[in-house]
């Protein structure tokens, strides 16, 4: 309160100019420190009189900045008029105090305490409190009075939040103290760690093992586990049985482990699913429901096929089990979340069951044809009669033979016809037939099986005969797989990486291409950046001839067949069969093995220019295992960081999208999205089919050439109708998209479409948000599991240098501006030109994007054949053409002022460099641009178009 003085209200003064306005004025005017000030200002706020104030203030105020100051001022006291809270109620008087239970102190042995922190924070405030109350009755002076004052404001400040002001105060130990804010945010506060995720009664937790011979809605639980998991259970059936009496007794019934006990808890488990969840749970294939079987042991057993789902694996691995109690929780497990009702990825919609590793090795041996093996060319009347041959050993199981075999097809009034047909097969095919379920063609299997065939082969078993022949079929296989894989009798050995015999000459090569970009560079005739790519790209191509030449060569072996001759099958070599199946490693892994390791990556991700010639059968020396670390152990250290960051990620793309849900069937929105193949650098990245599968057609689709509807609109895209649509060519579909959506909050069933992890449309209150968050999510965080699995191999592309067409057409040029130099040669002089190949018909097959100063080797309205190079530059040089012949002068072009000269230390040769305006030495220099100007033959200046 200022008085009569010529001081301001609310004015902020120093404490010298305190004391001196304290000497002027006397006790005019009453000024104070810290929280007592603060309160008597906030007194006098007049509430509604302020509110008024700022909605004029709002008014006529033009500034964006006051603006916003002044919305967020109403907010706050609009609050305060609302709630009836006076404003001078914001200063504590009184500070509440947390009950001993949540604060506790703990008697260790040896007489000492262990105690919360918070007791320490509040015996802080007491005993300053205490001593200000002791000063004040004392009547202390000033500044001893307001020392005290601060030293409780500090000492409150850091019981409500430690740190947030001024330094943090420590304990004992050098360690911040946790305040009463710590206790409630971030990861372990109240919130997050006990409200949203507590700890479940009716839960365990083991190392899981696999379980081969369980179904795949099954899962094996220690007989101890499941005991002490379904005990109310138990102790109820024991007291309904008449057994026990009392709960008590039940319970020493079942801690003596009478046999009838475990009679019962076969009885309890019976159609009762449990929960197996493992760690990180990255999308909601990380929980799913089982069937339990009791097992003798302390391990959980797990299926092999729903190991993917979970990213387990059995090196260790821990899951965790949990018991849904009421009726309707069992209910949702069993026709939710059981495992044989996941088959589908929510991410992708393709089938997450899937055979890998051993099982795929087994069906893709089985499956694969040898040239004379035993038995060849005999013919059988039926499977019985092959199966008979192979227990007696008469044939192979890769022996190419005829046989007779029943297939299934449905007719029109859904009866199944039989059909006897004679195949051209090999016995394990055959064998592998008897799985098949109706309604599944012969012709799907009777290939060589891969992984990706298997899983188009559980993808179609799927769509034809529906979720339950599926599973079965899946679960068969896996059955088969394992046994074929154990009768293959495939292993590893040194002799079976086979060092390509080209390497040699491919690396000689190389050699002699970098000795003469070093001769040129030398010379002078490239730069040092220049070279360093070329190296690198030298390297980079030689190391992709051996990978190439090592798989020709690991992949075919020249055989004698029936009739005497030598041909070439594709090889039996056990590593190429494992990589070639899909089984595991790839064709990186076993060029390092079998290859050379190529170039490597130093941590900060340029490629170190001296390659690893060798390869790990062959060994490394000294030098190349120490330039291997270097790139191994920033895989490892990439691991680790990048993790944390995806989770991140994860968490981030939950919290915006947690609130779409589906809360309607049909928004009624004539909007849409037109989609076509997604296209890059002329290469189909993915085509159409993939991008409208499972989508609404928004608008009726018509027959390009007849124009009739083939498809109406609102109709749900599915694999038939996406192929009729490629079937009669047309590119380009408009569908309904979650982007036009119209529904006021959330999204509908038509503009989402179908949901990927069901196969159909999708249901109400599907909350599509968290599955797309997730199914983004996951895979990030797996991708940076897998970066070390390579072990830090430099993966760089070897540099694209021109374009070849794909397919057959004609040539048309978009925006290509063209100058024909000395040789004749047509050089492109546009920066964003188009190269378009068309078919006959006139419609657009593919489109290239080609750089400046690239030579183009056909003529517009050419025809081209597939595999014709259309273009072609060299990657590492940006040239600069003149679009005249002539003469060139240079201006504004002076040593030392606006150009330097570099002479490079190797070559001993100097280059005209011209120096940035900003660091030219004299001021006037600084405005003058040199240029390089074109003159023609009579020696004008010739000016350049743009």
């Amino acid at each position: 309160d200022p008085g009569m003085t010529t001081l301001q209200p609310r004015q902020l003064l120093t404490e010298e100019d305190y004391l001196l306005k304290i000497e002027e004025f006397g006790e005019e005017f009453s000024a104070s420190m810290g929280a007592e000030g603060i309160r008597e200002l906030l007194k006098k706020i007049n509430v509604p009189a302020e509110v008024e104030q700022m909605r004029h203030e709002i008014l006529a105020t033009q500034s964006e900045t006051k603006l916003k100051k002044y919305a967020k001022r109403i907010k706050v006291l609009e609050g305060f008029q609302r709630s009836g809270i006076h404003p001078e109620w914001m200063v504590l008087e009184v500070l509440p105090v947390l009950p001993p239970d949540l604060r506790p102190l703990v008697p260790l042995d040896g007489g000492r305490f262990a105690t919360s922190d918070l007791n320490d924070l509040y015996r802080r405030v007491i005993n300053r409190n205490n001593r200000l109350k002791r000063l004040l009755e004392l009547k202390a002076p000033e500044i001893i009075v307001r020392n005290e004052k601060r030293m409780l404001q500090e000492a409150v400040d850091s019981l409500l939040d430690n740190g947030r002001r001024g330094k943090a105060m420590t304990g004992v130990n050098k360690r911040p103290l946790k305040s009463l804010a710590d206790m409630i945010k971030g990861k372990s506060g109240r919130f997050r760690q006990n409200l949203l995720g507590k700890r479940v009664d009716y839960s365990g937790r083991s190392v899981i093992v696999v379980g081969p011979q369980l179904r795949l809605n099954q899962c094996g639980l220690p007989k101890k586990m499941a005991l002490e998991l379904f005990k109310p259970f138990i102790f109820h059936k024991l007291e309904v049985m008449g057994l026990a009496t009392t709960i008590k007794a039940a319970k020493r019934m079942v801690e003596m482990e009478i046999p009838e006990v475990w009679d019962i808890l076969e009885d309890v488990i019976n159609q009762h699913p449990v929960l197996l969840n493992r760690a990180p749970t990255l999308h909601r294939l990380g929980i799913q429901a089982f069937e339990p079987v009791l097992i003798e042991g302390k391990a959980i057993q797990l299926h092999p096929l729903v190991c993917s789902a979970f990213n387990a694996d059995f090196d260790g691995d821990q899951m965790a089990v949990h018991v849904p109690l009421s009726i309707e929780a069992q209910m949702e497990a069993r026709t939710l979340m059981l495992a044989s009702n996941n088959v589908l990825s929510p991410a992708n919609g393709d089938p997450v069951i899937v055979p890998s590793q051993d099982i795929v090795l087994g069906l893709y041996y089985s499956t694969r044809e040898r040239v004379n093996a035993k038995g060849e060319g005999m013919i059988f009347a039926d499977l019985d009669e092959l199966n008979r041959a192979y227990d007696a050993r008469c044939v192979d199981v890769t022996a190419k033979v005829q046989v007779r075999i029943k297939e299934y097809t449905l007719n029109n009034q859904g009866e199944w016809i039989e059909s006897i047909k004679r195949y051209e097969t090999t016995v394990g095919r055959a064998l592998l037939s008897e799985i098949l379920p109706k309604g599944l063609a012969f012709s799907h299997i009777n290939k060589a099986l891969k992984k990706k065939e298997i899983s188009k082969l559980i993808n179609a078993a799927f769509q034809r005969c529906g979720l339950g022949k599926a599973v079965i079929f899946a679960d068969q296989l896996m059955t088969k797989g394992f046994s074929m894989a154990t009768r293959a009798g495939i292993s590893i050995c040194v002799d079976d990486m086979l060092v390509p015999t080209e390497k040699i000459k491919i690396i000689h090569a190389a050699e002699k291409e970098v000795k003469e970009i070093e001769s040129q560079y030398t010379s002078g005739l490239v730069t040092q950046g220049e070279r360093y790519n070329k190296v690198v790209d030298i390297w980079g191509r030689a190391g992709d001839m051996v990978g190439k030449a090592m798989m020709e060569q690991l992949g075919h072996e020249p055989v004698i067949n029936r009739q005497g001759f030598s041909v070439n099958q594709e090889s039996f070599n056990s590593i190429y069969m494992m990589a070639d199946s899909g089984a595991r490693g790839s064709a990186a892994q076993i060029r390092q093995l079998a290859g050379m390791r190529g170039l490597m990556a130093k941590p900060d991700g340029s490629i170190i220019e001296t390659p690893i010639t060798a390869n790990f059968r062959e060994g490394l020396n000294v030098l190349q295992y120490f330039i291997s670390t270097h790139g191994a152990r920033k895989g490892l250290a990439d691991t680790a960081l990048k993790t944390a960051n995806s989770g991140y990620l994860t968490r981030r793309l939950v919290d915006v999208t947690q609130d779409l849900v589906i809360t309607e069937d049909d928004c009624g929105t004539l909007n849409g999205m037109v989609i076509k193949a997604l296209v890059q650098g002329g290469e189909q990245i993915e085509p159409l089919r993939d991008r409208i599968l499972g989508r609404v057609c928004s608008d009726d689709i018509l027959h390009p050439e007849t124009q009739e509807i083939i498809i109406e609109a609102g109709t749900l895209l599915n694999e038939d109708l996406v192929a009729l649509i490629e079937q009669v060519g047309i590119d380009e579909v408009k569908v309904r998209a979650p982007l036009t959506c119209e529904t006021r909050h959330g999204l509908c069933a038509q503009c989402y479409g179908r949901d990927l992890g069901r196969g159909s449309l999708v249901n109400m209150g599907e909350a599509v948000g968290v599955i797309s968050a997730q199914s983004i999510g996951e895979p990030g965080t797996q991708l940076t599991m897998r970066t070390f699995h390579i072990g830090g191999a430099a993966s760089r592309a070897t540099v694209v240098s021109q374009v070849e067409s794909k397919s057959n057409g004609v040539v048309k040029l978009n925006q290509v501006r063209l100058v024909t130099n000395i040789r004749q040669e047509q050089i492109i002089i546009s920066r964003s030109g188009e190269i378009i190949v068309t078919d006959e018909s006139g419609r657009e097959r593919e489109r290239h994007k080609v750089p400046y100063g690239a030579t183009l080797l056909l003529k517009e309205k050419e025809k081209v054949k597939a595999g014709q190079v259309m273009a072609q530059w060299d990657p590492h040089t940006r040239p600069i053409i003149t679009e005249y012949a002539g003469e060139v002068r240079f201006e504004h072009v002076e040593e030392g002022n606006t150009v330097a000269k570099q002479i490079d230390e190797v070559t001993g040769l100097s280059t005209l460099v011209v120096i940035d305006p900003k660091r030219r030495s004299s001021s006037q220099s600084k405005g003058i641009r040199p240029q390089v100007k074109l003159l023609d033959a009579q020696g004008k200046e010739v000016k350049l178009h743009g």
